[in-house]
Parts: structure tokens; C-alpha cells; sequence
């Protein structure tokens, strides 16, 4: 079986750009399951509402991005941080062997889900063989 699911161009968070609001944008880490129904996986964004994520998919671009609400404590100031704030963007490019009408998603413990079936034509058939 071969993954049908390419990661477009990588950005580390080092050399990950800037938003607008002076934020990094951060490259989630996503684990693949590939079935003979379809692919699912699981894109890693704590921090993310279900409400913030936005999912597009044009031509064979599947984009992801999460807007994390910062957290910030009133009446405290950070003496010292390791966690970078940030949003995610993560891009894929599929191929058409995917159904687009059926792909799932669910936002759970900041792990987003998405469910990428396979197109009915394009799941793999397991044919009998008869013996005389």
C-alpha cells in the first residue's frame, strides 16, 4: 500500500513565518493511517477550539490551520517561557483518489482527526478465486 497523502513544502519553527499579529506560526506533527477504506490522521494542535480550526481543500491542496487563543494569567507577568505561542498551518496534497463530500473531522484534547475515505472506485477489491 502506498500513502496517496504528500506533505507540500515544510517549514520548521525556526524559519516558520510571522503572522500579522506578531506570532509564529508553527508545522503541527501529523501521524498517517492508511486503510483500504481511506487514510486518517491525526494533526497535533494544542491549544486549538474545534470552533478555530479551518480546513480547505481546492483542486488536490488539503490546508489546515489552527488559531490558538493565547493564555495568558491577569495580574501576572512571565518571568520566564518555553512554550512559543503560536498558530498551525499544515498543507498536503491528495491524491483524486479521495471522496471529498465524505471527509470527517473532530477536534478532541488538541488532536484534530480527519477521516479521508477512499472513493467507492478507487477502494481496493479482493477478488475469489473458483476452483474446478
Amino acid at each position: 500500500m502506498s500513502t496517496d497523502i504528500t506533505p507540500a513544502t515544510e517549514k520548521t519553527t525556526t524559519d516558520a513565518p510571522e503572522t500579522a499579529g506578531g506570532g509564529r506560526i508553527y508545522r503541527p506533527l501529523t501521524d498517517i493511517v492508511e486503510t483500504d477504506q481511506g487514510v486518517s490522521m491525526m494533526i497535533e494542535m494544542p491549544g486549538v477550539a474545534a470552533g478555530a480550526v479551518e480546513i480547505t481543500l481546492e483542486n488536490r491542496g488539503l490546508t489546515i490551520r489552527g488559531k490558538v487563543e493565547p493564555m495568558r494569567p491577569e495580574n501576572l507577568e512571565l518571568a520566564y517561557a518555553e512554550y512559543g505561542e503560536g498558530d498551525f498551518e499544515r498543507a498536503f496534497t491528495l491524491s483524486e483518489d479521495f471522496d471529498p463530500d465524505r471527509i470527517e473531522a473532530e477536534m478532541r484534547g488538541g488532536v484534530l482527526t480527519l477521516t479521508l475515505p477512499r472513493a467507492l472506485e478507487a477502494q481496493r477489491k479482493r477478488i475469489a478465486v473458483k476452483g474446478a
